[in-house]
């Protein structure tokens, strides 16, 4: 789970208001930190599947935001692509 901290600051850096928590940029944002995480988890933990399960789910929702932002605004897709490092 992100601490409060980080959290704050992934949404505070990925926000268009004061206040907003729910826009895609903020959604994918977020995914993509608590999926770092994950993975650096299963760098030593290498049989918990269960986790991998929720992994994998987030890694869907992430993608399902990816396209559905993609669609609506190109150029704020392009901008996140670019911060968060997800293509190469």
């Amino acid at each position: 789970m992100l601490d409060r901290v980080t959290k704050t600051e992934v949404i505070g850096k990925f926000r268009k208001t004061e206040g907003d928590t729910g826009s895609p940029e903020v959604q994918i944002a977020l995914l993509t930190t608590r999926i770092n995480m994950l993975t650096d988890h299963f760098k030593a933990h290498k049989k918990d599947n269960h986790s991998r399960l929720g992994l994998l789910k987030m890694v869907g929702r992430r993608q399902k935001l990816l396209k559905y932002l993609k669609v609506k605004d190109f150029d704020k897709y392009a901008t996140l692509i670019k911060e968060l490092g997800l293509r190469k």
